[in-house]
């Protein structure tokens, strides 16, 4: 049976929200694990010679930029502000290749990161904040093409 033409983009908007929540999932996970232990992450970040505010920035960024990407609320920016994390995550933390499980986790922060990427050149779709944002008169130009 073949869609109508007016069902794909529905399907497909519908496949990005499913596709956003799940990327935005393992962040917010993350993020409000490390907030609900935050002794725990300022200590295990202090072992890995990052400070303090470091672990706070890093919460932060996950939960901020994870809700930007289930929301669909300045998606682009949270989804290359996570590409780019996980890009550093890979290169700074996952580098022992002798290891089966630090390989595992450097292939899937590529992977992620590149799932982010594509999400931030495609955009949150309809289904988002951009989009009802995207339809208000009168925006500067310049907001405009970031919530496209």
């Amino acid at each position: 049976m073949m869609e109508s033409a007016s069902s794909r983009p529905l399907l497909a908007d519908l496949i990005l929200l499913l596709g956003r929540l799940l990327l935005s999932l393992i962040f917010l996970h993350e993020g409000w694990s490390l907030a609900a232990n935050i002794t725990a992450t300022i200590d295990v970040f202090a072992k890995l010679g990052l400070s303090a505010p470091v672990a706070l920035a890093t919460i932060a960024l996950q939960i901020g930029a994870g809700l930007s990407i289930a929301t669909g609320f300045f998606c682009r920016l949270g989804a290359l502000a996570l590409a780019l994390f996980c890009l550093a995550t890979a290169l700074l933390f996952h580098t022992n290749f002798a290891s089966q499980n630090e390989l595992l986790h450097f292939e899937k922060d590529l992977a992620i990161a590149g799932g982010m990427f594509v999400l931030s050149a495609s955009g949150a779709g309809l289904i988002s904040i951009d989009n009802l944002l995207r339809k208000r008169a009168g925006m500067h130009p310049w907001l405009r093409g970031v919530l496209s």
